[in-house]
């Protein structure tokens, strides 16, 4: 019994998170128990852990009253983010290039982000997936767990933030994601971490620039 309550808690919270990220619940929200039980059809116990997983990774918080809400992330908070996920993945994307031949996973990014350019526009949620899996591929490859789950927990923050709400940078995102691929692919750590430094350079300044000229 306990292992299906934990695979019903992991269900409700990448539900709940999913909702998070693309800005389904909005920041402030209150997460309540008996009404996320209702909306998935689970029971309160599976949503209780999806809360508290939540709260442990900073996508929810309690309030003054103690009750469990959406979290939200000020502009500051994202300019610390990408300054530590810039210093953190430039080595990291190093490291890949030098991890020796690149992983099928890589190169199915690769193709993907391709497809992306030549193809149908994606939605927010297909490209945001896909720019995860490429930047936990590159923490995968450059051979550190403790990378892989720095890396993930400062990607959600940045999703918490942006949510898909950015969408000029869809076709350059998809150039620059290729060109860290392809620097890693040719085993050039400085091409890798340069690329990797311009491309989020360039989030940084087109969440200012949203911020600041939302239409």
């Amino acid at each position: 019994m306990p292992e299906v309550s934990q695979t019903l808690g992991d269900s409700a919270f990448e539900r709940i998170k999913a909702m998070i990220l693309d800005g389904t619940l909005e920041p402030g929200t209150l997460l309540r128990e008996k009404k996320f039980a209702d909306r998935l059809g689970v029971s309160r116990t599976p949503v209780r852990e999806a809360i508290g997983q939540l709260i442990s990774e900073g996508l929810a918080i309690r309030s003054e009253s103690g009750a469990p809400v959406v979290n939200s992330v000020s502009l500051s908070d994202i300019m610390e983010i990408l300054h530590v996920r810039s210093l953190l993945e430039c080595e990291t994307a190093k490291k890949a290039a030098l991890a020796g031949k690149p992983t099928e996973a890589l190169l199915t990014c690769r193709a993907e982000f391709v497809g992306f350019l030549e193809g149908p526009r994606p939605d927010a949620q297909v490209h945001s997936a896909l720019d995860s899996r490429l930047h936990l591929e590159i923490a995968r490859l450059a051979g550190s767990k403790l990378l892989i789950q720095l890396v993930e927990g400062l990607k959600v923050k940045t999703g918490m933030f942006d949510q898909g709400s950015i969408p000029d940078r869809l076709i350059p995102g998809c150039h620059e994601h290729i060109a860290i691929i392809d620097a890693i692919t040719a085993q050039s750590p400085d091409a890798a971490g340069a690329a990797m430094k311009l491309h989020l350079a360039n989030v940084r300044d087109a969440i200012i620039s949203h911020i600041y000229h939302p239409f």
